[in-house]
């Protein structure tokens, strides 16, 4: 990501960004570029995003992919989760950010892995409607669901080819991890890639 030079307004940002042709992210006032996603990552959320819209159709509940901004407003934040479910009415009277997830995913890249594990997985926790925020490996095959319990206490659940089965309890959803992974060919990581 590459930052801007200026301060913009939320409003500012938002105007720029819908004449822009490359999305950026929104942190307090700078914006950050957005670099391109991997084969395997795009395959991922895709696979995902179709399996939750046949899932969520007729319940009121919307399905929005990497186009859609959530706004995190308690800190100045807007960013584009890789697939985010909404089902609150108030998220259909912003047309081009979302401020009520029930459901945030994020696909796990080398690049942004430790962000979204951290300062992101922190803003997201703002948001008093988000139950679920998900990490999908490119790695492994592994989703990593956190869901906020009664407690208000963030829990972690894996699931791996050995679990068969995945499970979204924010919107009652399960489906196989060869669903998740079809047609995805799993990345090395920088580290151990040759050169």
């Amino acid at each position: 990501m590459v930052a801007s030079p200026q301060y913009l307004t939320p409003e500012d940002y938002l105007q720029l960004e819908a004449e822009s042709p490359i999305k950026h992210e929104y942190f307090g006032g700078e914006v950050y570029a957005m670099a391109g996603a991997s084969d395997g990552h795009v395959t991922i959320a895709l696979n995902l995003a179709t399996l939750l819209r046949s899932h969520v159709r007729g319940t009121g509940c919307r399905v929005y992919i990497s186009d859609m901004k959530a706004r995190v407003g308690a800190r100045d934040r807007f960013y584009y989760p890789d697939v985010m479910v909404t089902c609150d009415p108030r998220d259909q009277e912003t047309a081009v950010y979302k401020r009520f997830p029930k459901l945030v995913v994020e696909v796990l890249s080398d690049s942004t892995e430790a962000f979204d594990r951290g300062d992101k997985f922190a803003d997201y926790q703002t948001l008093e409607t988000l139950q679920e925020y998900v990490l999908i490996n490119t790695r492994h095959q592994r989703v990593e669901c956190f869901r906020r319990n009664g407690a208000g206490l963030w829990v972690l659940q894996y699931y791996t080819p050995e679990t068969a089965t995945f499970c979204l309890e924010s919107i009652d959803f399960t489906a196989t991890i060869a669903a998740l992974y079809e047609d995805v060919t799993l990345e090395q990581s920088e580290e151990t890639s040759d050169p």
